[in-house]
């Protein structure tokens, strides 16, 4: 009965501890939720750079698996290349670290139930005190999160048993095998946080196991190194599935990992002296949490210099298909780790769809236009071409919308609550402006099949209209996903009067031809192509406002 009161604590205590990770990671994404799409926008081809993003994001939501499976989402999505991912990827590494030195500089040092139980009030009176959603109350729930953490890890001191002369004969005899002993503690630290979904979790439990004197340094450092190799895991099942390049992002995570744990294991009595060295009289919880911050840093500085050839090599290990075939539709799938929770990082990936959509529309406008213009083109061939496009246009629509409604049901930030709003008003008109081309094209066939041959010269009337409409598409398409400025809505509002003078203008001059007795149902075909071309600049002018109204 003991034992198996002792294994109820423990899961309890370690379900505490991963709780308050999640309400933790939950406050401060929704209270810097903004800085984290900033920062991920700035993403360049500069590896350094991106290793900076890597470590910054991974900091505030504590958890380098939902970094890395966001990443190789993003890379699925287009959002990165593979060379982009391989900098944040590297840098996830490092930021996951800061739970370890949380624990071993504070978890440790002062009794916990002393700091996390203030926390938890301070942080639950702060929200019943604040009614609407804001920062003051994103960072009341990070407190709580703290403070659950914290009294987590406490009751996990707790919980485990003082260890008995047997136990203690048994880690010594394991603990005097050189290499083997700490393969062992590898395998055994993977397998733990596979089970667990959380490196950070494991090097807590690491930690407290130290400063218990269940295990001794050497044994806590190989689990350590298992920590990191078990919480690849994650970016290896979101990967499945996905495209070649997101299967490349996945193995880099896995490959760094076992490449420096390879790398420290064949050098390990220099390394952890290297770490007792730089710790000096600190306590053992400490220097658990040195070794893991340096095993990520000396790997990172040591990969970070081929960053190029190691992405060469799982572009070996993982050939591209011999024959890419396009989707016929974007299926979105919300992320959500067991224990850890990305909506605002979620929203990127609908940002990208988004910004997707405004490029196809565009396209398939630029398509029509060149028709008219002249260009040498099959008409059955564009007609199956627009066919396609506008189909895809739909599914995208009924994808971005599902994913959307169920980002809105997470917990976030009141500016990006009110974005979702906005990206679904955005989805529908960018989804109409496809609906009105492929119209457009349907008229020219309905003028073919009624032997109606359109006149160069209603063409050549026609491409200065089509030719605004087209550049107010590329202006909406190149600041899609931007808050655009007071300028820019003022530029939008002058196109979409000028578009409403030159439809006035040419629905005037077809009266005109129909009193001068010119076939009449021939113009009221170019009256239709003038109205939807007209729609076309309305929905663009909607996207605009939309725009505007971005947080």
């Amino acid at each position: 009965m003991g034992i198996l009161t002792t294994i109820a604590t423990m899961i309890g205590s370690l379900g505490l501890f991963l709780y308050g990770m999640s309400v933790l990671s939950a406050g401060i994404q929704k209270a810097a939720g903004d800085t984290l799409k900033r920062t991920l926008r700035v993403i360049t081809d500069n590896p350094v750079k991106g290793v900076l993003t890597g470590t910054f994001i991974t900091t505030i939501i504590q958890s380098s698996s939902a970094t890395t499976v966001m990443v190789v989402t993003f890379v699925n999505a287009g959002l990165l290349t593979v060379y982009q991912a391989a900098g944040v990827i590297f840098g996830a590494n490092i930021g996951t670290t800061i739970t370890a030195w949380i624990v071993s500089l504070i978890g440790f040092k002062f009794k916990i139930s002393a700091l996390a139980l203030p926390m938890i009030g301070v942080g639950f009176l702060a929200m019943l005190l604040t009614k609407t959603k804001n920062r003051t109350r994103d960072y009341a729930e990070a407190a709580i999160g703290f403070g659950l953490l914290f009294l987590g890890l406490e009751y996990l001191s707790h919980a485990l048993p003082k260890p008995e002369g047997s136990m203690l004969s048994f880690l010594g005899t394991i603990s005097n095998h050189g290499i083997i002993t700490t393969l062992f503690a590898v395998l055994i630290g993977m397998i733990v946080t596979i089970i667990l979904h959380s490196s950070s979790a494991t090097t807590a439990i690491v930690i407290t196991l130290v400063v218990q004197n269940v295990i001794n340094f050497e044994l806590a450092a190989g689990l350590v190194l298992g920590c990191n190799i078990g919480t690849t895991i994650d970016a290896l099942l979101a990967s499945i599935g996905a495209t070649v390049n997101a299967k490349r992002a996945a193995l880099i995570h896995t490959l760094f990992n076992i490449f420096g744990t390879i790398v420290v294991i064949v050098f390990i009595k220099p390394f952890m002296q290297f770490v007792l060295l730089l710790t000096g009289q600190a306590a053992v919880a400490q220097q658990v949490a040195m070794f893991h911050t340096l095993f990520n840093i000396f790997t990172t500085l040591l990969i970070l210099p081929f960053t190029k050839q190691f992405c060469s090599l799982v572009s070996v290990l993982i050939k591209d298909k011999e024959k890419q075939i396009t989707p016929v539709h974007t299926e979105l799938t919300y992320i959500s780790l067991p224990f850890m929770n990305s909506p605002e990082l979620n929203l990127l990936r609908a940002q990208k769809e988004i910004a997707d959509m405004s490029q196809l529309a565009l396209n398939m406008f630029i398509q029509f236009r060149r028709y008219i213009e002249g260009a040498e083109t099959d008409f059955n061939e564009l007609k199956t071409q627009f066919s396609r496009m506008e189909n895809y246009a739909d599914e995208m629509r009924e994808e971005l919308t599902r994913f959307l409604l169920q980002c809105a049901q997470q917990e976030l930030s009141p500016g990006s609550s009110q974005n979702i709003s906005v990206f679904l008003r955005m989805v529908v008109e960018l989804e109409d402006i496809t609906d009105d081309c492929y119209r457009l094209l349907m008229l020219l066939e309905k003028a073919q099949k009624r032997d109606m041959c359109v006149d160069k010269s209603d063409y050549d009337t026609l491409l200065p209209y089509v030719n605004l409409v087209n550049e107010f598409l590329l202006f909406v398409s190149t600041n899609i996903n931007d808050r655009i400025s007071e300028e820019q809505f003022n530029f939008a509002n002058s196109y979409e009067d000028k578009i409403d003078e030159f439809k006035s203008v040419l629905k005037k001059e077809t009266r005109k031809k129909i009193q001068t007795g010119s076939d009449v149902k021939y113009e009221l075909l170019m009256l239709d192509m003038i109205r939807h071309i007209e729609k076309i600049g309305d929905h663009a002018f909607n996207v605009a406002q939309n725009l505007r109204e971005l947080q």
